[in-house]
Order: C-alpha cells, then structure tokens, then sequence
C-alpha cells in the first residue's frame, strides 16, 4: 500500500501520522482538516524530522487530495469534553461525516475506511451506509484500545508484560463495553490459576474494579489533558500495520456483524482476523451466559441510537 489520507488534524489525526511516519508503514501520507493552517503545520513538523525515519512524503490536501489512497483514516469531527459520553457526540458528528464520506468513497473507490471518531461504533455503521463499500472495508478502531488497557492494567497488577495477556474487552467502545473474564488467561494459565500460584488477590470484585478502570480510562485522561492521543496513536498504527503488511492478525476492531450471537446489522467489537482486504474474517468465541447477555445488550443500545439518527 502506497498512499494513506488522514482526515483530521487534531490530537489523534496528528500524533496517528508521526506513529505511522515512524513505522515506516506508507510512502505517502496525505492530511487534511477544515483547519488548514492547523494542518499545515502538523505536516511542516512531520516534514522537519522526516529525514531521520523511512521515507515517506508527507503533504497538505483537501478532500480532493485524498484520492486513489489505499486507507483512509478518519479522525475528524467533535471530539469529547469532560462529563460527555462518546453517545452524546452522535448527532453533531453524524452532520460532519455526511459532508465528506460520499467524496472520499467517490475519489478511493478501493480504499478502506477506518473510522476512529466517536461514537466508533454507530460512526462505523454511519461511514458503512454512506460510503456503499463492502463491510469488509469499512473497519471501526473498535475495543482494540480497551483490550489494550486490559492487558496493561493487568500486567501491572499482576507484575508481568502485559503482552502475556489474552483477552479481550468486546461489544462498543464505550460504557457497555466488557471484558471477556470466562476466557481470559496469563500465559495460557487461567486467571484464577495464576492468581493463585503468586498468592494474589483475585475475586470477582477485582474483575469488576479492573474493567471499570479500563471503562473509564479515557474519561481520567481527558479530565486531566483534554483529549486521548498516544495511545490511540499507537493502536491505529498497529491496525494499519496489520492491513498494510497483510498480518492475518487477530484484534478487535468493530466490524458489521451478521447473525453473530444473534445480532445482526450493527457495529461491535469482536475478534476479528485483520489483512489486506480489511476485515478477513470474524471469529466466533465462546462466551458466558452473562458476556452473551451484556453483548446483546451492547447492541440493542447501538441499534437504538442508530435508529434515532435515522429517523430525526
């Protein structure tokens, strides 16, 4: 993949082109925001270390410049302030995506879309409608992030690397999202079993501590500094990498689901199997009686906001 646009130049679109840049992941990268002098001067900063990373040719553009690029990440719209939900920012970013998504599917009838802005999930299902392409490529960040969190967290209550974790936070991205306890495991251990074998402390409570805190781990960062960026940063870069190197990887990225523990035509997060095409394939993991119902539960409450969009 050669070309890769980012539509946005905030916190995230920003800090989401140096992880890239670093990466060496694309020789061009184009960015673009209703703000240009903003965005010019992120691609004046990118342009001024560039020598020292792969190459990669980094410009200024509008919409129009976007066109025959092979992903196209799309940071941009109102982002959250503190005390709002990621729900409450559907209405306003709904009327921003319908000014752009048709051009950009227009200009990149091949390219695939990966949505970040939030609410990620009912954004995905919006960009999905707007765009006409196949489902496969239009990809939401999704739980990516909070499974990341998980696995941080978790490391560092349990004084490992994190990246000896395996689990997932599934459903949206956002309050009723969960984490997938039942199969979770350390090292291939059960959770309890490694709990048990260091004399750590491990209950239910503990559960339900830790995946709060994963909950709302965007909520303490933008309380403190405004917005989230470097770790969203660096998640995108690791799907782009996934996509661009036709990784076969599995994350959970939100993806349109069909017939998937009885839900059908919504945006969730799920393991899904990512590469080149976008969305390879999505897996189907065993759940408990209670993950099952706080799933469907999550989506019930995506369709719900989806259909106030599409019927105000």
């Amino acid at each position: 993949m050669r070309k890769i646009s980012i539509i946005g130049a905030g916190f995230i679109g920003a800090t989401t082109a140096f992880a890239i840049q670093q990466k060496g992941l694309v020789r061009e990268l184009v960015i673009t925001d209703i703000n240009q002098e903003k965005a010019l001067g992120e691609v004046l900063d990118l342009t001024h270390g560039s020598s020292l990373s792969s190459p990669c040719y980094v410009t200024l553009g509008t919409i129009e410049d976007t066109k025959d690029s092979d992903i196209i990440i799309i940071t941009a719209g109102v982002g959250q302030k503190p005390g709002e939900t990621r729900l409450d920012l559907i209405d306003k970013n709904y009327k921003i995506f319908k000014s752009f998504v048709p051009d950009l599917a227009r200009l990149s009838p091949n390219a695939i879309l990966l949505v970040v802005t939030n609410p990620v999930d009912v954004l995905s299902y919006i960009t999905y409608k707007l765009s006409g392409f196949p489902k496969n490529r239009v990809i939401g960040s999704g739980t990516v992030l909070d499974t990341t969190r998980l696995r941080s967290l978790l490391g560092k209550y349990f004084g490992i690397d994190g990246r000896s974790v395996q689990g997932f936070v599934l459903g949206e991205h956002g309050d009723s999202e969960f984490v997938t306890w039942s199969s979770l495991t350390i090292g291939n251990i059960k959770v309890q079993d490694f709990s048990n074998q260091f004399n750590i402390e491990w209950d239910s409570e503990t559960e339900k501590v830790i995946a709060e805190d994963v909950k709302n781990a965007a909520y303490e960062v933008i309380k403190r500094k405004g917005a989230t960026a470097f770790s969203v940063a660096a998640v995108l870069s690791r799907i782009v990498e996934a996509l661009t190197k036709d990784e076969k990887t599995i994350l959970t990225v939100s993806t349109l689901l069909e017939n998937y523990k009885g839900v059908s035509d919504v945006y969730l997060s799920v393991p899904t199997i990512v590469g080149k095409n976008g969305v390879e394939k999505v897996l189907d993991i065993e759940l408990s009686k209670e993950e099952k119902e706080k799933f469907i539960a999550s989506a019930n409450l995506m369709k719900e906001y989806i259909e106030k969009v599409y019927n105000e």
